[in-house]
């Protein structure tokens, strides 16, 4: 299983980005639009098509749509940066990086492609090339949900080992958009590390009003209350690990940690 920054970062590479791709409009700003105005491209419903496969976790069939679009029309920036997302899903790295440079070649202001060619280039380790597309996102002024690139900048700079300007990513982020969960689990993660339990618990259940609670986030609230001391809240939390998520790997990882005690 992917570690929980890794899962996190795959669930807005998977679905954010998606969902961004579909909602971009055509603006004629004076300060600037989502990227290249929109051409009316015979592409866009075999890209929207693909997207709606790629949901449902049909990826061959996704890929025969986003091949279509592509042939008939092959500049379009939408089919190559959704294409980089599938061909990277599918661990074709080298396919991917090339699409991801051609989205960026093709349409170089829009924030989504962007994103994810950051988001691609993190994983990749090519950290100062992944800020650089993710301030390249934000530096658009009609990017709709900054929240997500800085997130993903944070994600970026944690896994470089910077917690500092992690924390910084996530506090802007949740500035733009103050319940984005990656974000709050992700402060709370940091606050634990720095031993700021108390801001820890806050933001861990400022995330679980948000979404379900996952193993990842019930493990953490484990190992939060037993920092406060709180052997009840820290048991419940145990509980509904337990319970909810028995197969889980967090489980194991559960109970190597009491194991050491």
């Amino acid at each position: 299983m992917k570690s929980m920054g890794g899962y996190l970062s795959y669930l807005l590479l998977a679905v954010s980005i998606l969902s961004g791709c579909a909602t971009q409009q055509q603006s004629s700003d004076a300060t600037g639009n989502l990227g290249q105005e929109k051409r009316n491209s015979p592409a866009k419903i075999y890209v929207e098509m693909a997207m709606a496969y790629m949901r449902d976790g049909q990826s061959a069939i996704a890929m025969q749509k986003l091949k279509k679009a592509l042939e008939v029309d092959d500049k379009s920036a939408d089919a190559h940066n959704v294409i980089g997302i599938l061909y990277q899903q599918l661990g074709e790295i080298d396919r991917a990086g090339k699409h991801y440079d051609r989205a960026v070649e093709l349409d170089a202001r829009d924030p989504y492609i962007r994103n994810a060619r950051g988001s691609f280039y993190c994983g990749l380790g090519r950290y100062s090339d992944a800020l650089q597309d993710f301030e390249k996102a934000l530096a658009n002024p009609l990017y709709p949900t900054p929240w997500v690139a800085l997130t993903n900048a944070g994600l970026c700079v944690e896994r470089e080992g910077d917690d500092v300007k992690a924390e910084n990513y996530y506090r802007r982020a949740l500035t733009a958009s103050a319940n984005y969960p990656t974000a709050l689990i992700k402060m709370a993660e940091v606050s634990l590390r720095q031993e700021k339990n108390l801001s820890a618990r806050a933001y861990l259940e400022r995330y679980h009003s948000e979404v379900k609670p996952t193993a990842a986030s019930l493990l953490l609230g484990v190992q939060v209350e037993k920092r406060l001391r709180d052997l009840a809240k820290s048991k419940e939390y145990r509980r509904r690990l337990l319970r909810e998520y028995p197969d889980a790997p967090e489980v194991q990882s559960l109970y190597e940690v009491e194991k050491n005690q």
